[in-house]
This record gives structure tokens, sequence and C-alpha cells, in this order.
């Protein structure tokens, strides 16, 4: 009896945690609606977002419906498809430092995007199916090298994989470099802001696009994991158990670099969100992934939605990319994980 009382209150903690998340995604993404150049006030704000444009709200209703609210649910899918993707990556290496920018994936979606630039493929009117796919194709392909090089003796050491991450993300972003040399001159100045993460309105057809690949990431990683727990007791240990280790890798490999090409091709290179939310995850819920996923979704599209507030409300005269902001919040946390567990590896 006492156990089973147990169980029930970690049940209701859980719960309560999960509710605390939704309340503080909602309040995010009405406040994103409601905070801009143009302040509007909450019963506004609700006004346009439930009836729409009427008599003198007209104009509130615009900037709501239009505007603001498009941006805010793009920042909100693309900061959850990031996340995922970074516990997919980092559940696979068992590593917490993985994430799809450190990793060079992020640079190899940048690239496939660039890509479909040059053939003419990508732009304002271009169909967002074939812009992800070009970039779900740089994403996967950079993944590839990233494992094929890290790889030692069926293993991902920690060192070896952060420095393939490197490499490859140099690489492949000397590649970007190369390709806005030869992209016209009237594009180049929206193509180095997209580049450093920048989000806008989209439109119907990219938003459905992206819900469309974050659902397939998460049925993906939601079923495999309970297979990824056991993986994370180390392979031997899972191949004893009866887990197919190379088949669940794979699973979540493809999956993950298919939702952080979407998440590239709508909103440019955002780095860090894939390190910071699955981090964030794991200090309240624990390591369970089963957890985790909905976790990271619910508190990755959080996050954006308000670093992309931030960017939009923290210089006056101007508008910060989106990836700038991240960046300055992920960059110390990578230093403090990467410093804790230097001890674990030699160099």
């Amino acid at each position: 009896m006492r156990a089973r009382t147990e169980g029930q209150g970690i049940g209701i903690s859980r719960r309560a945690v999960f509710l605390w998340m939704g309340a503080l995604l909602l309040a995010s993404l009405f406040l994103s609606v409601m905070v801009g150049s143009v302040p509007i006030k909450p019963q506004e704000a609700i006004r346009a977002l439930v009836k729409g444009g009427a008599g003198p709200d007209d104009a509130v209703a615009t900037i709501v419906r239009k505007i603001r609210l498009p941006r805010a649910l793009l920042a909100g899918i693309v900061g959850a498809c990031l996340s995922l993707a970074g516990l997919g990556f980092q559940a696979i290496s068992r590593n917490p430092l993985a994430d799809p920018s450190i990793l060079g994936v992020s640079s190899g979606a940048s690239f496939g995007l660039m890509v479909a630039m040059l053939l003419g493929v990508a732009g304002p009117m271009s169909n967002p199916v074939l812009t992800t796919l070009f970039a779900f194709a740089g994403a996967l392909l950079a993944a590839a090298l990233v494992y094929a090089i890290a790889r030692v003796d069926g293993r991902l050491p920690m060192t070896t994989l952060l420095l393939s991450g490197v490499i490859v993300g140099l690489f492949f972003t000397s590649c970007v470099m190369l390709a806005t040399v030869l992209l016209a001159a009237a594009e180049l100045q929206g193509v180095v802001f997209w580049l450093m993460g920048n989000l806008g309105p989209a439109s119907t057809g990219s938003l459905g696009v992206l819900a469309v690949v974050l659902g397939i990431g998460v049925v993906a990683l939601l079923r495999e994991a309970p297979r990824l727990n056991v993986l994370a007791l180390g392979e031997e240990q899972a191949l004893q158990l009866g887990v197919e280790a190379e088949r669940v890798k794979r699973v979540v490999f493809v999956a993950a670099s298919l939702i952080t090409g979407a998440a590239i091709s709508a909103a440019g290179s955002i780095g860090f969100v894939g390190l910071i939310v699955p981090h964030a995850a794991r200090l309240l819920l624990g390591p369970d992934n089963r957890n985790l996923v909905p976790m990271s979704v619910l508190l990755g599209a959080a996050f954006l939605i308000l670093a992309d507030l931030g960017a939009r409300t923290v210089a006056v005269a101007t508008e910060l990319p989106v990836g700038v902001i991240t960046s300055f919040c992920g960059a110390p946390l990578f230093v403090y994980l990467l410093r804790r567990r230097r001890g674990a590896e030699s160099w």
C-alpha cells in the first residue's frame, strides 16, 4: 500500500509539472501576441483572437492574426522541433552535449537549403515541402558524416563526437559561404539574416508542413522511448535485453535529422535550443525518455517563443536575430556541461 501511495504521489507531481509547462506555453504565446512595437491590451488581444476584426478593432485584429500569432506559432513549432532533435541526438549518442548545431547538423541543413536556393526551388513563394526535403537531405548528410567519423569500435566517445561535429559543421559552413557568393546581390542580405536565425510571419502551408514533421518526430521518439531508456545502459546490455540498438539509433537518427531540416528551412540556423531544453527537461522529470519527449516539445516551444519576444523587444531601434538570443543562453550552459564532464574521458 505504501509503495502504491508513493507511486501515485510521483504521478501527481509529474502531472503537475506538465500542467505548469502547458500553462507556461500558453502564457508565452499570449504574451508574444500582446507585446511589440504596438502594445495591445489583454482584452483587445482576446477579442482579436476570438472574434477577428470588427469595426475599430480591425487594425488590432490584423496585427494579432496576420503578424504576431503566425510568428509566435512558428517560433513554438521550431522550438519544439529543435529541442526534440537535440533530445534524440543526445539519447542515441548517450551524450548530453549533443545538439544539432554543435554536431554540424544545422550547418548541413543550411547547406541543403542554399543548394535549393541556387537551383531556384527555394524562395518566399516556393513549395514548403520541397524546401524541407532539401534541408532534410543536408541535415541527414551532415549527421551521417559525423556519425561515421566519430564512431570508434562501436562507441561514440564524447571528445571524438564533438570534434567530428565541429569539423563537419565548419565544412558545411564553408560550403554555405561559397553558396552566398554565388547568390544574387538582392538575395544576399536576406540570406545572411536568415543564417543568423530569423523568425517572421509564416504562411499556413509552412506551418502545416512543420506541424506534420513535428508530429512524425514525436511519434517516432515516443515509440522508441522505452528502448532508448534501455540503450542508456549501454549497447551490450541493450542487446542482452533484446533491444536492436542499431535499428533504434537509425530510426531516431533519421527522425532527428528530418525535424532539424524542417526547422532550419523555416527559421534559419538557431543554435543551442536542442542543448538547453532537453537538459532542463531532465532536471524537471529525470532521465525517462517517455516523459522527456512531451516535456521537450512543451518547453522548447515556450523557450523559443520567449526568446523571439526578447529578440523583438530588447533593442528598441532594431530587431535582433533570435539565434543571437539562444546563443547567449546556450553558450554558458555548454561550457558548464563540458567542464562538469571533462573528467569522464581523457583528452
